[in-house]
C-alpha cells in the first residue's frame, strides 16, 4: 500500500504504519493509506515558532503579500494536476472549480491586502489618543506578529480551499502553520503541499502539513499559537475545551456546519424572476459538491400559499441532475467524499424522516451514470416536506451533510426571521425578494444569529457569487451552532494573528516606533525643498516651514466668486450677531488652496509625479482678513508601491511610491495657532529606474 508522506520539520517524512486508508470516491479502489503515528508534535510546532516565524516576521506586509501572489500564479501553472486528483473525492469539475481556483483566489484577495498595510513587519492600528493638555504625551496601537504557529484542523469537503483560505491569512500577517486536514480527502491537500514546497517561494518553516490522526497536537499549543478547527460542532467543542486550551486563553477559532436557511419573499411569486432565481439557488446549493459544504442549504421557507408551486419547482428542477462519474460528459453531481459519509447521511435522513415527508427522491432506486453505484459513494438529492415547522423541529437541529433539504412554510416574515433562528445560529441565510423594505426587515431581525446574509434579486442575480460561496474580503463565520467564530474578513482576518499593543511616549517617540510621523513630534526641518527629493531620499519627519500669507478681505471675496461658494459668512455684508462669527471669514478651500501655494514647488521639474487626494481635512478655527497663515508641512508616511506596467501605456512604467503629507495651517499672531489641517497624497518619481 502506498504510504501518503506528510511534510514536517522541513522534510517529507511518514508515520508509523497506516492509521487511515484513503479511496476514491467514485470506484472505491484504495489510493493509499496515512498515518502521523511516532510524529513529535511538540518538535513540530517548535519548529514552526522557531524557524518559519522567525523568518516570516521579518518580512515586511509588501513583501508578504508578493509571496502570496508569486505562490498563487505558481499554483494556477499546475492546477490541472489538482483536478485530476480532484475528481477521486467526488468532485465535479465545477466542484473542483470553486476548491481549488477559489483557493488561488484566496491568496491573491490577501495579498492584494498589502496595500491597506505599510511597508512594515507590523501594522499601526487606528488613530493616536491625545493623552495630555499640551499634547507631550499621546497613545497608539500597534499589531505585531503572534510568536507562534497557526495550527488549522480541516475537514474534509474542500481538501484545496479549505487550506488555502485559512493559510493566506496567517502568511500575509507573518505567522507559519501547521495544516492537519481530515484523512479522507488528504491526498489532494498533499499534492499542492507538494508543489507549494517545490517552488521554494515560502521561508522553510511556514508550511507544514500532517497526514492522519491528531492525536496529542492539541497539548502542545502555547499562549502565542492560534488554534482554527472546521467540522462538527461537536469535535470543535471538545477540542476548545482541552485544559490546554482554556488554562493558557490559546486563541481559538471553530467554523462548525450550520443549518442554513433560504427564504423566499411574500412579493417571489412564480410570475416573478426572483422565483426562478430562488429555485436554481436552492438545487444548485443541494447539488454543489453533493451538498458536502458547510454554507450549504438545509431549510428552505417560503409563504404558505407558496409551497405547492415551490415544492413542484424544485423537484422538477432536481429531477434533471444526473448523479455519476465526473469525468463523464453530462453528469452534474458525484459522489459523497466516502462511503462512511454516505453511511451518515443515510442514517441523518432517516432519522429526519420521522418527523417529515420526503417529496423527492429515493435513497435505494437512482441511477447512476459512469460508475459502480455500490463501489462509489454516491447519494440522491432528497427534498423533505414539513408542513408544521414549529412543531416537527427535528430540522432545526438535525443535520445531514448531503444533497438533503427541507421545504418548510411561513405566515409573516417575522415568522420567517424566528424560523431561520431556531437553527441556533448559522453561517449564511439568502432572502430572496424583489422588495428591498422586506429584505431590510428580514436582515435586520435575523442578523443576530446569521454570520452572512445575501439579499438576491434580479438586479444583482447575474453577478451575484451565491449564497454558499463566502469571500475573502468578507468575514467567514456565525454564532451559536456555527460555532461563534470568525475568519477571512479582508484586514479583519490578518488582525486575528496579530497581538495588539497599546503604546504611550512622547510624539516623537511614537513616531519613531510607528514610522508615522504625530503632530507634536520634533521635525527634521531640510534646507532642500522635500518636492525636489526622489521617493529613496525622504524620510519620516522630513518638514518644511513655509513663509507665511496675509488672508485679505478681497482673497475671500475672490474665492466665492470663483468657486460659487456664497454662503452668508464669507460676505462682508452680513450682519453676525446671533452667528458662530465675528466678521468675514474665509472659506476653508480657500485657506487649502493658499496652503497649496505655500507648499508646492513652483519652479522646475521635480520627482512628485501627481497629486491625488486629500484625507482627514479639519477646519479648527476661523480665519478673518488680516490673518497671516504659514504652514508646516511634514512627510508623515512613505508608502512604497508595485504597479504592473502596462505594455501600451509607458507611463505605467514609471516606479514610484506615494508620500502621505501632514499639512498644518498655522495662524502665526495667535496663541494656539493651528487653524487647519489636512494629509495629502502624492506620486513621487523613484530615483532608482533600473
Amino acid at each position: 500500500m502506498q504510504k501518503i508522506k506528510s511534510y514536517i520539520c522541513g522534510e517529507w517524512k511518514n508515520g508509523e504504519g497506516v492509521e487511515t486508508e484513503v479511496f476514491n470516491a467514485i470506484t472505491g479502489e484504495q489510493i493509499g493509506g496515512v498515518s502521523s503515528k511516532g510524529f513529535d508534535f511538540a518538535e513540530i510546532l517548535n519548529y514552526g515558532r522557531t524557524v518559519g516565524g522567525k523568518k516570516l516576521r521579518k518580512m515586511t506586509f509588501h513583501e508578504r503579500g508578493n509571496m502570496l501572489k508569486a505562490l498563487a500564479l505558481y499554483l494556477l501553472q499546475n492546477k490541472k494536476r489538482y483536478y485530476e486528483v480532484s475528481a477521486w473525492t467526488g468532485a465535479t469539475k465545477g466542484d473542483s472549480w470553486v476548491d481549488i481556483e477559489g483557493g488561488i483566489g484566496n491568496l491573491f484577495a490577501n495579498a492584494s491586502l498589502r496595500r491597506q498595510f505599510p511597508n512594515l513587519p507590523y501594522y499601526i492600528d487606528g488613530e493616536p489618543a491625545m493623552l495630555s493638555k499640551n499634547g507631550t504625551f499621546i497613545g497608539h496601537h500597534i499589531m505585531v506578529p503572534k510568536e507562534g504557529v497557526a495550527v488549522h484542523i480541516n475537514a474534509f469537503n474542500f481538501p484545496v480551499w479549505g487550506m488555502l483560505e485559512k493559510i493566506a491569512v496567517n502568511l500575509m500577517a507573518g505567522v507559519p502553520a501547521v495544516v492537519k486536514p481530515s484523512s479522507v480527502t488528504s491526498y489532494l491537500t498533499q499534492v499542492v503541499v507538494e508543489d507549494i514546497i517545490a517552488s521554494k517561494l515560502l521561508p522553510e518553516g511556514a508550511l507544514q502539513l500532517v497526514l492522519g490522526s491528531a492525536r496529542d497536537l492539541i497539548n502542545h499549543v502555547t499562549p502565542s499559537d492560534v488554534v482554527s478547527f472546521t467540522g462538527s460542532a461537536s469535535t470543535g467543542l471538545k477540542l476548545k475545551s482541552n485544559p490546554v486550551i482554556t488554562n493558557n486563553n490559546v486563541p481559538f477559532n471553530l467554523e462548525a456546519d450550520s443549518l442554513n436557511a433560504i427564504i423566499l419573499g411574500k412579493k417571489a411569486t412564480p410570475d416573478t424572476p426572483e422565483f426562478a432565481i430562488f429555485v436554481k439557488e436552492v438545487v444548485r446549493e443541494m447539488t454543489t459538491k453533493a451538498g458536502q459544504k458547510c454554507t450549504a442549504i438545509r431549510r428552505i421557507f417560503v409563504p404558505q400559499e407558496l409551497m405547492d408551486d415551490a415544492q413542484k419547482a424544485i423537484s422538477a428542477r432536481l429531477s434533471k441532475t444526473v448523479i455519476g462519474d465526473p469525468s463523464v460528459e453530462g453528469v452534474r453531481m458525484g459522489s459523497l467524499a466516502s462511503l462512511d459519509q454516505q453511511k451518515e447521511v443515510r442514517e441523518k435522513v432517516e432519522l429526519l424522516s420521522k418527523s417529515q415527508n420526503i417529496v423527492f427522491g429515493d435513497m435505494e432506486n437512482f441511477e447512476v451514470l459512469g460508475a459502480d453505484k455500490e463501489k462509489g459513494a454516491f447519494f440522491p438529492p432528497i427534498l423533505f416536506r414539513n408542513d408544521k415547522p414549529f412543531d416537527n423541529v427535528d430540522v432545526h437541529s438535525v443535520e445531514a451533510f448531503g444533497p438533503v433539504s427541507t421545504l418548510m412554510p411561513y405566515n409573516s416574515i417575522d415568522e420567517a426571521i424566528e424560523l431561520a433562528k431556531m437553527g441556533k445560529g448559522s453561517l449564511v441565510s439568502t432572502i430572496v425578494t424583489p422588495d428591498n423594505k422586506e429584505a431590510r426587515e428580514y436582515v435586520i431581525g435575523a442578523a443576530s444569529m446569521h454570520g452572512r446574509i445575501l439579499v438576491l434579486n434580479e438586479e444583482c442575480a447575474k453577478e451575484s457569487t451565491g449564497h454558499g460561496s463566502p469571500l475573502p474580503l468578507l468575514t467567514h463565520g456565525g454564532p451559536g451552532r456555527a460555532g461563534g467564530g470568525e475568519e477571512m474578513g479582508g484586514m479583519r482576518g490578518v488582525l486575528h494573528y496579530l497581538q495588539r499593543t497599546a503604546i504611550q511616549g512622547h510624539p516623537s517617540a511614537i513616531t519613531e516606533i510607528t514610522q508615522v510621523y504625530q503632530q507634536g513630534a520634533k521635525g527634521n526641518i531640510i534646507d532642500e525643498h522635500p518636492f525636489t527629493k526622489y521617493f529613496e531620499e525622504l524620510n519620516v519627519g522630513d518638514q518644511l516651514i513655509t513663509e507665511s500669507r496675509e488672508i485679505t478681505a478681497d482673497d475671500i471675496d475672490q474665492f466665492a466668486a470663483l468657486s460659487g461658494d456664497n454662503f452668508y459668512a464669507h460676505k462682508r455684508e452680513t450682519d453676525f450677531n446671533g452667528t458662530m462669527f465675528d466678521e468675514q471669514v474665509a472659506h476653508g478651500y480657500f485657506l487649502m488652496s493658499a496652503a497649496a501655494g505655500l507648499f508646492v514647488h513652483n519652479y522646475e521639474m521635480n520627482p512628485v509625479l501627481l497629486n491625488y487626494g486629500i484625507d482627514n481635512m479639519r477646519f479648527t478655527k476661523p480665519v478673518y482678513a488680516g490673518s497671516k497663515m504659514h504652514i508646516r508641512f511634514t512627510c508623515k508616511e512613505l508608502v512604497p508601491t508595485d504597479v504592473t506596467p502596462k505594455e501600451d501605456d509607458p507611463k505605467t512604467k514609471i516606479k514610484r511610491g506615494i508620500v502621505k503629507w501632514l499639512v498644518e495651517m498655522l495662524d502665526q499672531d495667535t496663541e494656539e495657532p493651528l487653524v487647519g489641517f489636512a494629509t495629502i497624497l502624492t506620486m513621487v518619481k523613484l530615483k532608482d529606474q533600473s
